[in-house]
């Protein structure tokens, strides 16, 4: 016999888009011309980054429609959650997915129940994640290995890993869902978070009993795992298992070597495994570089920080944002504020700015270092770029050395 939702279905059997008609005046109060789906997206996202009531989070959502299958609309969902998360308005994240499940039949789905099965998690309301799995035959659903994955991520974000070892071992036999290799990934994680790496070599066991091969990801989530508990001989035996399973020691598991000794403060044995592998044949890439240079950075090793950041550019390979921040940050924490806006400038030359307690501290740091034309051209830039922090600005310009006439 068909559900309730399934009924509804049939009754109204429309293309998603049709039930993106919620009021949008909260998008767009100035207009009354009508939001296309990815504006209303975009607008929502918009929004939702700078808003703090709670309420008004929720009545954004509603009002942009959002749906499993958008990819700007899952970003928005997950951020709404994570902010009503912050305000501690659990009652309202209960309600608010709860009530999407009653009047958006669009959204009895998979996706979106996989969504909401993690922003439970995100949230801490293990519970409510728990009952929505449960439920899932009351939506028209079936338990599948997917929703029992997001179940398992769900309880690694609440940081329950009780919950984990309980999921993975009972459920599987349980609703009759066969684990796959995202499923025994997600628990080897949640046991490297949780500081039990060692007992990752039972999953791997396990692994092969059911006849799942582990891959890169299981292998590197391992090690990673170890160096964390700094259980050195441990990562040998897994780079061991490598080979018995016939995965390749690749650029990415150096990549994770090469962080987890920088998150040590071991930045040198870091560079050392980098000149190893190269000597090999191998090329590192961005990642790699970014790595050392964050570690270096961490260790108040700048000499070698900007060394190996002029190494990278010069190699052709193109810095993220966060590592022009970390160095920019990092040189004006060591008193090298010409360095610090050279890597400044070049950073704000591919739009990315470094964040206001870092522009502040290199601004003032020019400004008492006798370069206070080039602190105020600076603050110039970040009141036409930021014009609702024009204020903020002009009172860090007011508090600047005065520059003496001849």
């Amino acid at each position: 016999m068909a559900s309730i939702t399934n009924k509804v279905r049939l009754l109204n059997p429309k293309p998603i888009s049709t039930y993106r008609h919620f009021s949008s005046s909260i998008l767009n109060p100035d207009s009354t011309t009508p939001l296309t789906s990815k504006e209303k997206s975009r607008t929502a996202l918009s929004l939702l980054k700078s808003e703090k009531n709670p309420e008004r989070i929720i009545q954004i959502c509603k009002a942009a429609s959002l749906t499993p299958d958008s990819h700007l609309d899952r970003i928005a969902f997950s951020l709404a959650i994570t902010k009503l998360k912050d305000l501690n308005y659990y009652e309202g994240i209960r309600t608010f997915i709860d009530e999407l499940l009653k009047t958006r039949p669009d959204l009895v789905s998979e996706k979106f129940v996989c969504d909401a099965i993690v922003g439970y998690g995100k949230s801490g309301l293990i519970d409510d994640a728990h009952q929505l799995f449960d439920r899932l035959p009351n939506l028209g659903l079936r338990y599948n290995v997917k929703c029992l994955n997001s179940l398992l991520f769900s309880c690694m974000l609440a940081k329950r890993y009780d919950e984990v070892k309980r999921v993975y071992l009972d459920f599987p036999a349980k609703y009759g869902v066969k684990a796959n290799v995202d499923t025994y990934n997600t628990v080897v994680k949640a046991f490297c978070e949780a500081g039990e790496a060692s007992a990752c070599y039972s999953v791997v066991g396990e692994m092969s009993r059911k006849k799942c091969r582990p891959n890169g990801t299981t292998f590197g989530l391992m090690i990673a795992g170890f160096y964390k508990e700094e259980k050195f001989e441990d990562v040998g035996k897994v780079l061991e298992m490598m080979k018995k399973y016939d995965v390749p020691v690749g650029l990415g598991i150096y990549n994770i070597r090469i962080q987890s000794l920088c998150k040590l403060k071991r930045s040198m044995e870091a560079k050392a495994l980098l000149d190893g592998f190269v000597s090999r044949g191998m090329k590192p890439n961005s990642v790699t570089y970014s790595h050392l240079i964050h570690g270096y950075c961490r260790e108040g090793k700048l000499s070698e920080a900007k060394e190996m950041f002029k190494k990278m550019v010069g190699g052709g390979f193109k810095p993220e944002s966060d590592c022009y921040f970390t160095l920019v940050h990092y040189l004006c924490k060591s008193g090298d504020f010409e360095a610090a806006l050279d890597v400044c400038k070049q950073s704000m030359e591919k739009n990315w700015t470094p964040n206001f307690s870092t522009m502040k501290l290199l601004v003032e740091g020019l400004a008492n270092s006798s370069k206070v034309d080039a602190a105020k051209e600076l603050i110039g830039q970040m009141k036409e770029k930021f014009p609702n922090n024009a204020d903020v600005w002009n009172e860090v310009e007011e508090k600047l050395p005065k520059v003496e006439d001849a």
